[in-house]
C-alpha cells in the first residue's frame, strides 16, 4: 500500500519564539515543512530593523530553526512589494488625516498575499504563521467545523465557509489583525498556536532545543524605531514638514502645527499649546490642514462608519446585527449594532459612547469568539 502524501506548508519565520514553535509543531503533526523568512525592509535594515522580523538577526535565528529542525529554508526578497502595500500605505493614510495599521495590510498583502505565491511556486499547499489564532471549516453554518489533515487532500467546495476565531490565550489573541483576509486565503492558512498559551509555545521551542525560546517579544511596529512615527516619516522623506493652524471647535486658533501627520486622534502631550485646561486632538482635516483640538468629553462617540467591509460567516451583511466591536487592537471591545449602509460600508451604533474613535483604524465585529467580519473606520 503507496502512504499518503505528506501536504506541504510554507512557514513565515520571523525569527522569533513564535514561528519557531510553528514550525515545529508542522513537523509534529506530520507535515512537509518549508521556512521562508519575507525580506522586507530594503536599505540600512542593520540600522532600521536589527531585531526585527528581517533584520540580521532575525533572519539568523530563522535559519538556525530550521537547520535545527532539518527543514529547508529560504530568504526571499519582497522589499519593493512591502515599500508599495504597507510603507506608502503608511504615509498616505497620516497624510489623509487617518491613524494606520499597517500589521493589518501587511498580513493581507505579504504574509497572506505573496507568500502564498512563494508557497504556489514551492508546490506547497498551506501556508502557516505564528499567530494565535485559529480557523474552522463549516460546509453550513450548523456544520461541525473541521481541521486540515496533512495526510488528505485539501478540497474545497462553493459552500465551505472558513470562519476566523479569536486564539485561545486571549492575551495574546491577535484575530484583529487578521479581520481581512478573503475566504481564498483562509483556506489556505494554519495557525498551530490558536489553541495555545504563550507559555505553551515557549515550552515547545525549549522542548525541541531551538535557540529562539527565550527570546524577548517586540510590541513596536517592525519598520518604526522606537515607536517615533513622526521621525520615521520624515528621515525616510516620506512627509515634508508644512506648517498649519491648530484650532478649537469654535475654529479659534490658539496655535502652530508641523504637518497634520504629526498627530493623532486622542493626542494631549506635545501640542505646544497653554490652556485653562488639557486639551485633546479631536479632529485631524487635511483640507484645511487644521488640527482640531477640545475638552476630553469631545473625544466621546457612540457611532461611525466603517468602509471596505470584510465578512467570514457570510458574503455580506444582510441586515442588523448586535455585535462586540473592538475600535482599536487594546481596545477591549463593547457592544454594538452594526447595519448595512450601501457600498460594502456598515454603520455602527455603539450602545455605549466610546473615546478617541480614531479615523483609519480597524473596527472589528465579534460574536463570543468568532470574528463574524470587519472594516476601517471613516473620517
Amino acid at each position: 500500500m503507496v502512504a499518503p502524501k505528506k501536504q506541504r506548508v510554507v512557514c513565515g519565520m520571523s525569527g522569533g519564539v513564535d514561528s519557531s514553535a510553528t514550525a515545529a509543531l508542522l513537523l509534529e503533526q506530520g507535515y512537509d515543512v518549508i521556512g521562508i523568512t519575507l525580506k522586507l525592509w530594503p536599505q540600512d535594515c542593520v540600522n532600521r530593523a536589527e531585531d526585527k522580523c528581517c533584520g540580521p538577526q532575525a533572519v539568523t535565528d530563522a535559519r538556525a530553526v530550521c537547520d535545527k529542525l532539518g527543514v529547508p529554508y529560504y530568504l526571499i526578497d519582497e522589499a519593493a512589494e512591502f515599500q508599495k502595500y504597507v510603507i506608502q500605505y503608511f504615509a498616505d493614510e497620516y497624510k489623509a488625516g487617518r491613524t494606520p495599521n499597517p500589521c493589518v495590510m501587511c498580513n493581507q498583502n505579504l504574509k497572506f498575499g505573496r507568500l502564498i505565491d512563494r508557497a504556489d511556486q514551492l508546490g506547497a499547499d498551506f501556508i502557516a504563521t505564528g499567530h494565535f489564532a485559529r480557523i474552522e471549516k463549516s460546509k453550513t453554518p450548523d456544520a461541525r467545523p473541521q481541521t486540515p489533515d496533512p495526510n488528505q487532500s485539501l478540497v474545497t467546495s462553493a459552500a465551505t465557509r472558513y470562519l476566523l476565531k479569536r486564539g485561545r490565550d486571549l492575551r495574546k489573541d491577535q484575530s484583529y489583525f487578521l479581520f481581512s483576509l478573503r475566504q481564498d486565503q483562509l483556506a489556505r492558512a494554519l495557525f498551530p498556536l490558536g489553541e495555545k498559551t504563550k507559555s505553551d509555545t515557549r515550552e515547545v521551542a525549549r522542548h525541541c532545543n531551538l535557540k529562539t525560546a527565550d527570546k524577548e517579544e517586540s510590541m513596536e511596529i517592525c519598520f518604526v524605531p522606537d515607536n517615533d512615527y513622526g521621525g520615521f516619516l520624515r528621515q525616510a522623506n516620506l512627509v515634508q514638514k508644512h506648517r498649519g493652524e491648530i484650532v478649537d471647535i469654535f475654529g479659534t486658533v490658539l496655535g502652530q502645527h508641523d504637518g497634520i501627520e504629526f498627530y493623532t486622534i486622542g493626542q494631549r502631550k506635545g501640542l505646544g499649546l497653554t490652556t485653562p485646561k488639557p486639551v485633546y486632538v479631536v479632529e485631524l482635516d487635511p483640507e484645511t490642514n487644521r488640527v482640531v483640538v477640545g475638552d476630553e468629553s469631545a473625544l466621546d462617540r457612540d457611532e461611525f462608519i466603517a468602509t471596505n467591509c470584510n465578512w467570514h460567516p457570510f458574503d455580506r451583511l444582510a441586515g442588523p446585527m448586535v455585535v462586540t466591536a473592538k475600535i482599536r487592537y487594546n481596545h477591549p471591545g463593547t457592544t454594538a449594532t452594526i447595519a448595512p449602509a450601501g457600498n460594502g460600508a456598515v454603520k455602527v451604533k455603539l450602545h455605549t459612547p466610546q473615546r478617541a474613535i480614531t479615523p483609519g483604524q480597524a473596527a472589528v465585529f465579534y460574536q463570543d469568539d468568532l470574528v463574524v467580519g470587519g472594516g476601517w473606520i471613516a473620517r
